[in-house]
């Protein structure tokens, strides 16, 4: 690990500096903005970047099945099988969130939630971060989706989802994530 560690320390050589900024847009989930950047070499750059509070997501796996949400997602134009999550509110800490977003996607409530993960999809543009629990004891409750968001639940078994990330067919990043650490915790390569 404290190779790793050396790797992501702070580098001269590698870092922008952010000199000025300039506010794009506001809207209810995330802002954009340009920075001017000093470049390593002196140079000056542009870098366009959105601003989010960004999500929790819950990893939820009994008798060897995952339980992922079924959705249309209009950015991409097609069906997606996630994990339950959603994005923070401001300032909201990502383990209520996470509790939260279960139970109104799916009915479940988790006795515990562990945090295994934190996923930066796409960090070139954006500084949305993902935490990612493990939810422990789960009980059935109730599902309370928000208006507007239209989900189907269903239990997978962690191979064939293991599997069907290999494939393509499921592309979400914090569902990979979730979906890994599962598999290693079932001792599933």
């Amino acid at each position: 690990m404290e190779s790793i560690r050396s790797l992501l320390a702070p580098d001269g050589r590698l870092r922008e500096d952010v000199e000025r900024v300039h506010p794009q847009w506001e809207g209810r989930i995330f802002s954009v903005e340009t920075l001017d950047v000093r470049l390593p070499d002196g140079g000056r750059g542009v870098r366009e970047i959105v601003r989010h509070h960004g999500g929790a997501g819950v990893c939820a796996v009994e008798n060897g099945r995952i339980c992922l949400v079924r959705q249309w997602r209009v950015a991409l134009g097609e069906m997606t099988l996630e994990i339950p999550a959603g994005k923070l509110e401001e300032g909201e800490d990502p383990a209520v969130c996470a509790a939260r977003e279960l139970t109104e996607e799916t009915g479940l409530i988790a006795d515990g939630l562990e945090l295994i993960a934190y996923s930066a999809g796409a960090p070139g543009f954006t500084n949305e971060a993902t935490r990612i629990f493990r939810a422990t004891g789960l009980r059935r409750g109730s599902s309370h989706p928000d208006e507007g968001e239209f989900v189907d639940v269903v239990w997978l078994p962690v191979p064939d989802v293991v599997e069907a990330i290999a494939q393509g067919l499921i592309k979400d990043a914090k569902t990979i994530v979730a979906t890994l650490d599962a598999a290693r915790r079932l001792n599933i390569t």
